[in-house]
Formats: structure tokens, sequence, C-alpha cells
């Protein structure tokens, strides 16, 4: 029963269509929740014209599902987008003790192997979507895994964006472009944003007067529009300076 824990989702595949859902990981005994949303030009996805997909990681202590404003736009943007929960009730909580890369550091190596999961898992069944090309996309922890991910050196990870994550260093690796926007109450640890002279394929962009907290859904209107913004601006392939004037 449960290998059909997921399979749910695969019936419904028109434009529009939101399915939350889990799938469920044997080799740890982990049902982890998604929620799949597809692009709005859904019907020219196909396999010999594959549609670009994103990954998304929610902050700690956020539902997966309250970033519906980031999603929508990626949909628009073509990308069929999964919504993914990483922490469960039976996991250790985050720490707030100690050098928090070390003690944090079991989370994120445990949130990467779920989004290595995601990928292996629905790539065999969602054949018309490109998951060798992937865009990680994550909120503070969730950006934090994401970049836990982006540093292990794995082929398909393409792209990242992450929204003010503030412990793991944004990798440096030159396959990889990454797009940093920074909210305005916390600063990052030091050596996690790229300096200006390693920004040869990233961009890090901060917007005046925002809250970390903000940036879900649960956040102002303004936040959300101007975090799309930069979101289209970078991934339609405009240059860093431009996107900062944006």
């Amino acid at each position: 029963m449960k290998y059909l824990q997921g399979l749910v989702f695969l019936i419904a595949t028109s434009v529009g269509v939101s399915n939350a859902d889990t799938i469920y990981d044997e080799s740890r005994d982990r049902n982890i929740p998604i929620e799949i949303t597809y692009p709005q030009e859904n019907e020219g996805c196909r396999k010999k014209s594959k549609c670009p997909v994103a990954l998304l990681s929610a902050g700690y202590g956020v539902s997966h599902l309250k970033y519906t404003f980031l999603a929508n736009q990626l949909n628009n943007l073509g990308y069929l987008v999964i919504a993914i929960g990483h922490e469960l009730p039976n996991d250790p909580p985050l720490s707030t003790i100690g050098n928090l890369f070390e003690t944090r550091s079991e989370n994120w190596r445990r949130g990467a192997k779920t989004l290595h999961f995601v990928k292996s898992n629905l790539s065999e069944r969602l054949e018309n979507y490109d998951f060798d090309n992937l865009l990680l996309v994550g909120h503070s922890n969730g950006g934090d895994i994401s970049s836990w991910l982006g540093n292990e050196s794995k082929p398909y990870v393409k792209s990242l964006i992450t929204l003010d994550h503030r412990r793991v260093p944004l990798p440096r690796d030159t396959n990889i472009k990454a797009l940093s926007i920074r909210a305005s109450d916390f600063p990052a640890d030091k050596g996690v944003l790229p300096s200006a002279s390693e920004q040869n394929n990233s961009c890090v962009v901060k917007i005046p007067e925002s809250r970390h907290n903000d940036m879900s859904d649960f956040g102002p209107k303004w936040l959300k529009d101007k975090i799309n913004l930069l979101v289209r601006d970078y991934l339609q392939g405009r240059s860093c300076s431009a996107i900062k004037k944006a």
C-alpha cells in the first residue's frame, strides 16, 4: 500500500492542477509530504520537449503549502513545481545552541537526501518534465537545504534561488547559477554569501524594509510581488545589475 501513496497525483495532469500527497522513501521509512503544481502551458510538455522542474523547500516551521505566490509565478514561467515538506513529527527539532553550522548539519543533510529522493522517484513517473536540469528554491532553512545539495556537486542541479537563507554557503560551482534574495532584518553568517569577486555566476539582491519571516504566503503583497519580479527577471536571463534595478 505504501508504494501506492503518491500515485494519485499522476491521474490529473491538466493545466492548473494542484496535487498534495506523500511519497514513500522505503530506504528511510519516510513519508514525504509534497504538492505538485503544473505549468500554465502544460500541454506543451512532452518527452522530446520537456518542461523545467523546480523543487521548492519551505522554511522551518512553515508549511510547504504556504508558498503558493511563488509556485504560481514559477508555473507561469513554465515550471513544474514540487513543494516539499522536510520536517516530520518524529524528526529532532532544529538546533538552537552551539555552532549552528555543526549542530544543524544533520537537518540539512537529511533534507538534501529528501530532495535527491524526490528527484529520483518522480523523474521515473513524470516523463514530460526535465529532472536532469533542476532549479532548487528554498526559504530560510529550506534555502540552507537547497544550498547543501548544491554543494554536493550533483550534475542535475543547475540553478538555485534562496529566500534569505543564512547558514549554508551558496555553491561557488561555476556550473550552478544562483540568486539569493535577502531580507533586511538578519545578516547571513560569514562566508554564506559570495564576495563581489565570487559573484561571477551568482546574484545577491537585498530588499529594503523586508523581513525574513514574511517571505511566504503570510507576508505582505508588496514583498511577494517584489520577490516574484526578481525571480522572473532572474529566470528570464537578465543580468544581475539589471535585476538589482528592478
